[in-house]
C-alpha cells in the first residue's frame, strides 16, 4: 500500500485491527496453546501499536504486531510459572445451580487444553489448523510451507499422542 497511510489515523488503525487481529490471535493460540492468553496479548499488542503509532510505518505495522505479541506472550509464560504455584491452591466458587457439573466441565476443559498444550509445537499447530480452522491438509501444507505428507504425519502423531494422554488420564481417575 501507499506510505501516506498513517497508523494514527483511526480508520487505518481500525482496518489494521480488522485485518490482523483474528489471524494474530490464531497464530498465538496455535503456537502456544492458550486461547484466553492469546486474546489478551492481541489486545495489548494493538494498544502498544496505538501508543507508538507515530513511529510505526504502515507497511511495518503487521510485523510490529507479530513481534510485540510474540514477545509479550513469552513474557506472560514466564510470569505464569510463578502464578501457577498459587493457583493450585485456589478454588473458584460459583453461584451456578449444580456446582458438581460446573467443576466437571471445568476439569474436562482443562484436561483437553493441557493435552493439546502438551503436544509438540509443530504437531499442535497442524492439529489446530485442521480441527479449529477447518483447513484441509493441502491448505495447511501451503500455509506452513511443508509437504502434505508432513501435515498428515504431524496430525496423525498428534492424534496418537492425544489418545495416549487421555488413556493416562482415565487411569488416574
Amino acid at each position: 500500500m501507499d506510505q501516506s497511510f498513517s497508523v494514527c489515523d483511526e480508520d487505518v488503525y481500525n482496518n489494521l485491527y480488522r485485518k490482523h487481529a483474528e489471524s494474530l490471535r490464531n497464530h498465538l493460540y496455535f503456537k502456544f496453546g492458550n486461547l484466553k492468553q492469546a486474546e489478551d496479548v492481541v489486545q495489548e499488542s494493538f494498544i502498544k501499536l496505538w501508543a507508538k503509532c507515530n513511529s510505526i510505518i504502515y507497511e511495518k505495522a503487521a510485523g510490529f504486531l507479530y513481534t510485540i505479541a510474540k514477545n509479550m506472550f513469552i513474557d506472560s509464560l514466564r510470569q505464569q510459572k510463578v502464578a501457577l504455584k498459587f493457583e493450585k491452591n485456589y478454588i473458584e466458587t460459583s453461584d451456578i445451580e449444580d456446582p458438581y457439573f460446573h467443576l466437571r466441565t471445568k476439569e474436562f476443559k482443562q484436561k483437553i487444553e493441557a493435552a493439546i498444550s502438551a503436544l509438540p509445537e509443530k504437531q499442535r499447530e497442524a492439529f489446530l489448523l485442521n480441527r479449529i480452522e477447518k483447513l484441509t491438509y493441502k491448505d495447511i501444507a501451503n500455509k506452513l510451507q511443508i509437504s502434505q505428507t508432513a501435515v498428515e504425519n504431524r496430525i496423525s502423531k498428534a492424534l496418537m499422542k492425544l489418545k495416549e494422554i487421555t488413556e493416562l488420564q482415565k487411569r488416574n481417575i
